[in-house]
Order: C-alpha cells, then structure tokens, then sequence
C-alpha cells in the first residue's frame, strides 16, 4: 500500500528548498546560517510575504504591532471551556473566531494570533490579568513582555526572534500542505491556518519538543544518560530530539538554535547545570544510536534544542506548539498565497484496493 506520499511533487514554491542530503535549509532564497541570529522574525515575513504585505520590515513591524492591538480585543471572549482546554486546543479555539478571507489583513490578524493568544491563554489558566500588547516593542519581545509581564532582555529577544525565524518554513511538510490543499479550495487564509495547525499539533510533527524536556526530567543527572538512552533504545524506544524523516545528517536548524541557546547561557539565562545535563545526552545519544543503528542518519535534531531554548524563555512546555505555530505562521500564509495565486484545487486520485461488488 502507497503510503506518505514520499518523494511525490505536489508544488512548486520560491518559499524554503530542504536539502536534506547536505543538511541545508534555504529559505527565500538565503541559507538558515545567514538569518537565524542576524534577522528579525518581521524581516523574515518581508523575505516570505513582502510581495503580499510589505518588503520593508520597518512597515510590517508597525502593520503588525496594529494586528496585535485588534487581535487582543477578543480575549474578552475567553470562556471556562476555552481555558479547560489545551494551550494549542485554545490557541486554535480562538484563532477560529477570526474573520476568513485572503487579504492583508486576515494575513495580519493571523500573524498576529498566536502571539498573543498564547500569553494570555497561559495567564488566564493561571488566574493572573492578561497583559495588553505594546506599540512599541517587535513582535518577539512583545510576545515575551505578554508572557511574564515585564520587559525582555535583549537576550531573550535575540533567543525568540531566532527560533521564530529558524521554524518559519520547511518545505512541503504536513501542515504546511494542508494549509495549501484548504487554501486550494478559496476558503480562505483564516481556514487554511487552522487546518494547519490540527496537522502542527500532532506529536509526529510540531507537538514533539515538550517530551524531549520530559526525557531529561527521567535521566535527572549527566552520569545517568548513557545508562538511561542505552536502556531505552534496547527496550525498542525513540530517542526524543534525535533522528528526522528528511535529513540525512544534522539538521541546520539545530545548529541555529544550539547558538542562540548559547548565548542564552552566557547571558546568565540557563541554568549551568541543566545545560551540563542537555550535553552529556546529546553526546551519550549520538554515541549510542551511531552504535546500535549503524544503518541509520540519527542526527540531533531541530526538537531537541527547541525545548530547552523555549524552557530558559520561561514557556511551559505545553504551550511549545503554540510558540512553533507562531513562527510557522509566516510560510503557511506564504504558502497559501502561492497555492492561491498559482495553483488550482488539490484533488489527487486514490486506489481502490477493497473488494468487488458481487
């Protein structure tokens, strides 16, 4: 039975190429190395949407600071169901409120959503006021002064806008091509977004980081990982934040974030010992998986530093999906526009291989 549709073309885009062969990541026409730690998550969306909003970063940073303050207002609609929910359940429960259409500014309100749901949301189950965005700060200090209520270090900042840049495209992945195949039917930007984040939220796709931080609760101490992964991998287990269907070596993307990660840590923003513990795993995995799996590329990959990036940014680990959502948010709509403007419906053929009739 054909399954996953591996290996089949089923669009063309000037968005990101993943090269998986070289470990390469290019996106809009730029290798990973040279944006993630030199742009901002707004220079970003000029390079993936510039065409559709502005080429001119400046532009977008004050169109989306507007998006934010309009997106803001519906949180005076959270309800008790709301909050019983899931952060990305939330995150996705509010995103359906907003209008559809395929302008500017559904593009904007959707840029905008998850950065602000995300905070408040995370408050609100908490019982703590929901802080208003800024007209002021970019959008990934102002996510981060949402969160915790007080104003980013420049670190942080750096740290976020990173990681916003880093996820905001990959190909033709899961989400990404269910956004097309919804946007390919003209219901607009507002429904393929949502579409693509029931695919985000699956655990063999975005929702997968949360559980690298719970394998490293387990192995507790850095003289306990090579016993522990060796114990896991006989017993037939995955290593979380390690191995991927398209790279067949490191993932750029866990390199960009490894750096940013670094500068964290010089920063005085992670803990010494629980970067010592993060080490010592990757070290002990890469040593066990290369010995046991030979046969296999199982790189670290771009999960692994996700999760403790997103840790030293104070975010539960819950509410990661979310985080990723608000990076990937950028190429689902590029993607969408793409498909819009240049495709047709997606409607491939499948084959039936069930019984005849009598």
């Amino acid at each position: 039975m054909i399954s996953g549709l591996d290996d089949v073309i089923a669009a063309e885009t000037m968005l990101s190429d993943v090269d998986g062969l070289n470990g390469r990541l290019i996106i809009a026409g730029h290798s990973l190395d040279a944006l993630a730690g030199h742009t901002s998550y707004e220079a970003m969306l000029a390079l993936l949407l510039g065409d559709f909003l502005e080429a001119d970063s400046a532009a977008i940073t004050r169109n989306l600071a507007v998006a934010r303050k309009e997106v803001h207002g519906y949180i005076q609609g959270v309800d008790a169901v709301i909050l019983a929910l899931s952060p990305i359940e939330g995150l996705r429960a509010m995103i359906a409120r907003l209008p559809d259409g395929e302008d500017r500014d559904t593009a904007y309100r959707l840029l905008a959503a998850p950065a602000v749901f995300t905070p408040a949301l995370l408050r609100l189950q908490q019982g703590m006021p929901v802080v208003a965005p800024s007209d002021t700060l970019g959008h990934a200090a102002d996510m981060l002064a949402m969160l915790t209520g007080s104003a980013p270090t420049q670190a942080q900042v750096n740290a976020l806008d990173t990681y916003l840049v880093t996820v905001s495209d990959h190909g033709l992945n899961a989400s990404t091509f269910a956004a097309r195949v919804v946007a390919s039917t003209r219901a607009g930007l507002t429904s393929a977004i949502l579409a693509a984040l029931s695919a985000l939220k699956g655990p063999l796709h975005g929702g997968a980081p949360g559980p690298v931080l719970d394998m490293l609760d387990a192995i507790g101490t850095p003289d306990r990982a090579e016993p522990w992964l060796a114990t896991e991998l006989a017993r037939g287990e995955r290593l979380m934040g390690f191995g991927h269907r398209i790279y067949r070596v490191r993932d750029p993307r866990a390199d960009a974030l490894k750096n940013a990660l670094r500068q964290l840590a010089e920063a005085g923003a992670v803990p010494a010992e629980r970067l010592a513990l993060a080490e010592a795993v990757e070290h002990s995995a890469l040593v066990l998986l290369r010995q046991k799996k030979p046969d296999r590329a199982l790189e670290t990959n771009v999960e692994f530093y996700t999760a403790l990036l997103l840790e030293a940014l104070g975010l539960p680990r819950e509410a990661f999906t979310c985080v990723f959502a608000a990076g990937r948010v950028g190429g689902w709509i590029g993607h969408a526009r793409e498909q819009i403007d240049h495709g047709r419906l997606i409607r491939p053929q499948s084959k039936y291989i069930g019984p005849l009739a009598a």
